[in-house]
């Protein structure tokens, strides 16, 4: 997995690539790298360039969005959300993605109700997994997709009950939710898939945010644990 904050939505460019290498090789030699490292280091920078940075406003509740519905966001968020609970002791909530996607919670997953409906605490129906990080429910769409006052007011009521908030949007590049939400959210997070997602769809998705205003902070690079093919680090 890779992080471009703040930048184009993109595949990662030879400067950038340059830079990974130089990184893997010192700490090959020094005898401290693997895969599994550097991808929570990966989270972990993106988490905290995002969310401990001095960028005004503040962000505090952020959709993450696909370019297509094949590219997993919900395990994004996971991490997201795991990574950000270990570095406040504000309270974090996931919002949209399923308990059996939490790994290594604290606590025994209970199975969580399928939507809210505004009249009771969002805590009463979520699942507590750490001590400060809960994994919240989507509102319920009712047979149809929810209009943009209704995404607005929940995403109200999250803020208002979290101080931080992670939310799994719809695909940016096939609904119209994720901008909403993005209007109404501190930022949008583009997720690219390394497998499925096209430079010129990537390109089409953020031109269309941007005329709605959205803020988008960055992207995420999925589907594969590294911006170059593995192969290429074997032989560093």
């Amino acid at each position: 997995m890779s992080v471009s904050l703040l930048g184009s939505p993109g595949l990662a460019g030879a400067t950038e690539l340059e830079g990974v290498r130089a990184e893997v090789r010192s700490r090959r030699q020094a005898g401290v790298w693997s895969p599994e490292t550097f991808a929570r280091e990966q989270i972990r920078g993106l988490v905290q360039q995002v969310f401990f940075s001095n960028a005004v406003p503040p962000v505090r509740q952020v959709v993450f969005s696909a370019v297509e519905s094949e590219t997993d966001v919900r395990t994004v968020c996971r991490q997201v959300g795991e990574a950000l609970a270990l570095e406040t002791p504000g309270s974090v909530a996931v919002v949209g993605a399923y308990p059996q996607l939490l790994q290594n919670a604290e606590t025994h997953c209970e199975p969580v109700a399928e939507t809210g409906d505004g009249s009771t605490p969002l805590r009463t129906i979520a699942t507590r997994v750490r001590a400060n990080l809960w994994l919240v429910p989507t509102q319920g769409k009712n047979g149809g997709s929810p209009t943009a006052a209704a995404l607005h007011s929940y995403l109200s009521e999250v803020r208002s009950e979290f101080e931080y908030s992670i939310v799994a949007g719809a695909p940016a590049g096939e609904a119209n939710e994720a901008a909403a939400m993005a209007q109404f959210a501190d930022g949008i997070i583009l997720v690219l898939s390394a497998r499925n997602t096209r430079r010129v769809a990537a390109r089409r998705v953020k031109e269309t945010l941007e005329t709605t205003r959205a803020r988008i902070l960055g992207t995420v690079l999925s589907d594969r644990m590294f911006p170059v093919p593995e192969a290429i680090y074997r032989r560093l």
